[in-house]
């Protein structure tokens, strides 16, 4: 089953499970929650403790909700999850493309868009340093 999985700080990817519940717990470490917060055909596997377990704080659901711990997007079929299409991989891809930090403003709490972890770098010099005698 190919779904999209989104760790916290990190851009998300596709993968491939075999989507037993073995293999959805492992990927999100621990007891799983679906929620089904969008209209198209998809869903959000999460950890259900994610947030009792103090797991990192991830993405933001819509203006109602934040995703603690590693989830994933699957597709939906009739009875089960299910691949994601394409044109939804792509979708949820660019929906969940920028890692968050949160931080709380007043009575809200406001998602911030930052540059994932493995993409960081240590700024080069553009010049050689001076050399100094003692």
């Amino acid at each position: 089953m190919d779904v999209l999985i989104v760790e916290p700080e990190k851009r998300p990817r596709m993968v491939n499970i075999t989507g037993d519940l073995k293999s959805l717990q492992r990927a999100v470490g621990g007891h799983i929650e679906a929620i089904y917060p969008y209209d198209d055909p998809v869903a959000i596997v999460c950890n259900e403790e994610g947030k009792l377990l103090g797991l990192p704080i991830n993405r933001k659901l819509e203006d109602y909700d934040i995703i603690a711990g590693t989830f994933l997007v699957c597709g939906l079929s009739e009875e089960d999850f299910d691949s994601l299409s394409p044109e939804l991989a792509e979708k949820y891809l660019k929906k969940f493309a920028d890692p968050e930090i949160f931080m709380k403003m007043g009575s809200k709490i406001v998602a911030i868009p930052i540059k994932p972890k493995d993409e960081l770098t240590v700024p080069k010099l553009r010049h050689k340093p001076a050399e100094y005698e003692l």
